[in-house]
């Protein structure tokens, strides 16, 4: 009888997660179970950082705001050039005013200096 070859299907599919694992250290990239056990795991741990990466990226923005605004201004904080830039309908994001913080300072002032004389003048006068 002659011998059958088999499985050509399968080990396509193990040599294709193989392929994904190649970097891997020990027998995480040469078992097919722990293989797959790991793939799970680090597509886990990509799908989750994804999120936490916008995360993080929004702090660094914030942060880099605040301490812009600070150093020109002892009593203004992030949190009223935020909510005075949504009072004016200026539709700035955080990632655009903490370049401009980083790059021209002068500008990111002038931007908060006009907030801050439009809402001074409305208090004056009794508009808020």
């Amino acid at each position: 009888m002659t011998r059958i070859r088999r499985g050509y299907i399968a080990h396509r599919r193990r040599t294709k997660i193989r392929l994904f694992a190649s970097s891997f250290r020990g027998a995480h990239s040469r078992l097919t179970r722990t293989i797959t056990q790991q793939k799970i795991r680090a597509l886990v741990s990509a799908h989750r950082d994804r999120d936490n990466k916008k995360r993080n990226f929004r702090r660094l923005w914030i942060i880099r705001i605040n301490a812009a605004i600070r150093e020109r201004f002892v009593s203004y904080s992030y949190s009223r050039l935020i909510h005075n830039l949504h009072k004016r309908q200026l539709l700035l994001n955080r990632k655009i005013l903490a370049q401009i913080a980083i790059s021209n300072r002068n500008c990111l002032s002038m931007i908060s200096n006009e907030i801050i004389k439009e809402v001074d003048y409305k208090k004056s006068t009794g508009r808020i």
